[in-house]
């Protein structure tokens, strides 16, 4: 597996993980499908230090996700760092995101992004990482565990998808100066 920047042709594959989770899952609060505009428009704001990570499988074994093979091979999954907030103050912490396709799941691909999307935080001068987890995603809080995070409270009963509410755990890292 290959972790590396995302390009603008990753856009489809990304699109077709983040989707799947819309239609079926709490790891994402949205719940409309994004369009292509709207996958483009996301990554165009995801450069720099807000970076989007790939995880490429060079060599698929079979038809391990619904996801084109991008010429370098299958998008396994992605991971995000967005801004966590607009305020001035807020601008040293950053919001995670790791998303895996569905036929990658329990392979190490998450935990591989998420070892890659901290070093990118940690080199990019940011202070503090925040998770939040959607819907007692206890493979999210493991992995997040594992990689130093603690959790630093529940948000309890804050989205309602599939006709339930649901709770979102906050998890944070923070870097020593």
């Amino acid at each position: 597996m290959e972790i590396r920047l995302a390009r603008s042709d990753d856009a489809e594959a990304i699109r077709t993980i983040y989707n799947h989770e819309v239609r079926t899952s709490t790891a994402t609060f949205d719940i409309v499908e994004r369009s292509v505009a709207a996958q483009q428009a996301w990554m165009a704001d995801r450069s720099g230090a807000f970076s989007v990570l790939v995880a490429v499988d060079d060599e698929p074994a079979g038809p391990e996700s619904e996801n084109p093979d991008t010429g370098d091979g299958v998008v396994a999954g992605f991971a995000s760092l967005s801004p966590f907030r607009e305020r001035a103050a807020y601008r040293s912490t950053v919001e995670n995101s790791i998303y895996v396709a569905d036929g990658y799941r329990g392979r190490g691909v998450a935990d591989q992004l998420m070892g890659s999307l901290i070093e990118v935080a940690r080199t990019s001068g940011f202070h503090s990482v925040i998770a939040r987890i959607g819907g007692g995603n206890e493979a999210s809080t493991t992995l997040h565990a594992k990689h130093g995070f603690a959790e630093v409270g529940v948000e309890r009963q804050v989205g309602r998808k599939f006709n339930r509410w649901v709770d979102v755990t906050v998890m944070q890292i923070v870097f020593d100066d």
